[in-house]
């Protein structure tokens, strides 16, 4: 039976079962790194207040700089049957400097060291999604200038709407995603505050300089309150909270570009590397690394709920409850940023055929509103432009022609409203588009602008 960091108040031994059960060395090892680092941290801070002399310190210092260099061997961890990461490492200390590693949890409780080792994770870990979603922005902005002039169109209720210009179409998912990058920073901001000297839940009883054992460790501050230390978990749920609006709209991209390279729409192309076929039907081509995409969202917002509920009902302070915040916490960062980097892949190699697209909006009636607002213009009331250019569709679907085909003959005679101008307007979408200049529009000068705009906010996000 490995020795406890706990003991003294036990007669007999934890019956075998529970210890399967309660252990979380499987998972948590993944923070062996951060509890060493914040362990070389709390060395310093105990020879500050004459717990370890410079000597002690320097024999733990090294001691623990020798364990992450065998760390890294990814056999380390086989056949421990420690009940945590912290007891592992604790073993481990002990077995290179003996009875002096008994010192090292002085005025340190396992509730603050958990803390610590989990910001110090998740900070390193929110840096690394913020750039993964910063490398997918970049892929979009560069996939919109690769076909500046290409029209598609946009769609409400899935159903062609207006025209839009392609890049204006990306910059949407590009604003997406610089939200959730603000968000990102906000939830880095609330992990980067140091929870060290705050002990089990009443603050520690040794006289820690806590600010300079978060400039120590490269906090931004130090904690508020001891017992808020040991209960709390909102900075996880607040990274799980902005991870999951990242995997939303990805899955929202996703679900765009698996519609749009399917047959029915066919003006996309995946490339042959992110695309997998059928083991029966020869000619399939299947989007399957959008699908996991748009699949591993389930996981990522199951994690979320699952630790917002665990942790709905807990009094204060800390509760074995909490230790369920690490799988569900490593789950979702790994799913995505996966999926953030898989994007990007996708992004890179993407090909549009601009002529499909441009072709659907031509053959429908994206132009409608165009040519109420062109008629608002020449003076008829909105209410009454929206009626006529409505009973105009409503024309050209019942006799077969589509806006290109009406002569400026034909629009007059229809109603004399239509001066020969509105012919421009119905034969090409891009003339409605010159309109819509006002900044955030799709105008081409507008979406020029919005482009340069953009690749200026993500140097600076």
């Amino acid at each position: 039976m490995q020795e406890k960091l706990y003991g003294g108040r036990f007669e007999a031994g934890q019956d075998k079962y529970f210890e399967k059960f309660s252990e979380s060395l499987h998972f948590d090892k993944r923070l062996i790194e951060a509890d060493l680092e914040g362990s070389k941290a709390f060395a310093r801070a105990l020879e500050s207040v004459g717990i370890l002399n410079a000597e002690e310190r320097g024999r733990i210092v090294k001691a623990f700089e020798e364990i992450q260099t065998e760390a890294k061997n990814s056999a380390y961890f086989n056949g421990a049957s420690d009940e945590d990461v912290h007891s592992f490492v604790i073993r481990q200390l002990k077995e290179k400097t003996g009875q002096l590693a008994d010192k090292i949890h002085t005025g340190r409780s396992r509730n603050e060291q958990v803390s610590l080792d989990t910001r110090l994770w998740l900070r390193s870990t929110i840096e690394t999604t913020i750039t993964a979603t910063k490398s997918l922005m970049a892929e979009l902005l560069k996939l919109a200038n690769k076909y500046p002039q290409a029209v598609i169109p946009g769609y409400t209720h899935m159903r062609r709407a207006q025209a839009v210009l392609w890049p204006h179409y990306l910059l949407a998912y590009y604003e997406m995603f610089a939200r959730d990058v603000e968000r990102l920073h906000q939830a880095h901001a609330r992990t980067n505050v140091l929870p060290l000297g705050s002990g089990a839940l009443a603050g520690s009883a040794f006289p820690f300089d806590r600010n300079a054992i978060a400039r120590d460790l490269g906090f931004a501050s130090i904690t508020y309150n001891s017992m808020d230390v040991s209960a709390d978990r909102d900075f996880v749920l607040d990274y799980m909270h902005a991870a999951n609006l990242v995997m939303l709209h990805l899955s929202r991209l996703s679900e765009d570009w698996i519609l749009y390279s399917s047959d029915e729409f066919a003006w996309m192309e995946l490339s042959d590397g992110v695309t997998s076929g059928s083991s029966l039907m020869p000619q399939k081509k299947n989007p399957d690394s959008l699908e996991l995409i748009r699949g591993k969202c389930g996981r990522v917002f199951g994690a979320y709920s699952a630790l917002f509920v665990t942790m709905k009902g807990l009094p204060l302070t800390y509760n074995r409850d909490m230790q369920e915040d690490k799988e569900q916490l490593f789950d979702a960062a790994d799913q995505t940023i996966s999926c953030l980097n898989m994007a990007s892949i996708v992004a890179q190699n993407v090909t549009i055929k601009p002529e499909i697209p441009e072709k659907a909006c031509a053959e429908s009636w994206v132009v409608a509103t165009d040519i109420a607002e062109a008629l608002s213009r020449a003076g008829l009331p909105f209410h009454q432009s929206h009626k006529l250019a409505g009973r105009l569709v409503l024309h050209g679907i019942k006799t077969g022609k589509n806006p290109a085909s009406f002569t400026a003959e034909e629009l007059h005679a229809f109603d004399p409203h239509f001066t020969p101008d509105f012919v421009f307007i119905l034969k090409d979408p891009r003339h409605g588009m010159q309109t819509r200049v006002v900044p955030g529009g799709t105008a081409p000068q507008s979406v020029a602008a919005a482009l340069r705009e953009a690749q200026a906010r993500l140097e600076k996000l």
